[in-house]
Parts: structure tokens; C-alpha cells; sequence
């Protein structure tokens, strides 16, 4: 069964960490390209930051460079965003999808940045 299953969200203070994780089954996790997506209330889904199966080619958006971290562990086919530095504006839903070739979304993980 293909599914993808997001966790370590939560509340956090601004200028506060998270990390979260996506554990992946179903395809042959390598292969892909994966990425982060976040939805804020009443905004479009946006992509945050993604990379080649290989690990070897990391792509983040203009919004998060510099603070947030994609990486992946083919072994056990997870994918991580490390975020620090986090701010009000990172508010959102988080999901991770395949970055070509989309599956359908999983429940993402929600991250709330307040004080």
C-alpha cells in the first residue's frame, strides 16, 4: 500500500526548532525525488524545499534558505525537514509528497509558530 505518513509537528515559540519526518511505503522510496509542501489557512499548498533520490541535489524556497533543512535516509525510506529559526509565518500544515509523479496527500503534520 503506497502511503505517506507525516509526524513531528507541533507548537514551538518563534526563533524555536522542529523536526519532522515522512516514513514512505509502497514504491521504491530511492527512486524518487521528495519533497516538503506546507498549506497556511486560506493560502495554496506551496513546495518548501525538495531533493533527488540520491540525496544529491537539494532545492528550498526563497522563504525558508538558510533555515530549514531537507535530507532523506533511503534505508528507512524517510525524509526529514529540520526547521530552525522558525517564525509566525511558517504557521502551516506540513506535507511531504513526491516531488514528480504526486501520490495522494497524506493528514501532514501541523506546525504553529506563537509565543
Amino acid at each position: 500500500q503506497v502511503q505517506l505518513v507525516e509526524s513531528g509537528g507541533g507548537l514551538v515559540q518563534p526563533g524555536g526548532s522542529l523536526r519532522l519526518s515522512c516514513a514512505a511505503s509502497g514504491f521504491t522510496f530511492s527512486n524518487f525525488a521528495m519533497g516538503w509542501y506546507r498549506q497556511a489557512p486560506g493560502k495554496e499548498r506551496e513546495l518548501v524545499a525538495w531533493l533527488a533520490g540520491a540525496g544529491d541535489s537539494i532545492t528550498y524556497a526563497d522563504s525558508v534558505k538558510g533555515r530549514f533543512a531537507i535530507s532523506r535516509d533511503n534505508a528507512k525510506n524517510t525524509v526529514y525537514l529540520q526547521m530552525n529559526s522558525l517564525k509566525p509565518e511558517d504557521t502551516a500544515v506540513y506535507y511531504c509528497n513526491r516531488r514528480f509523479s504526486a501520490l495522494t496527500w497524506g493528514q501532514g503534520t501541523q506546525v504553529t509558530v506563537s509565543s
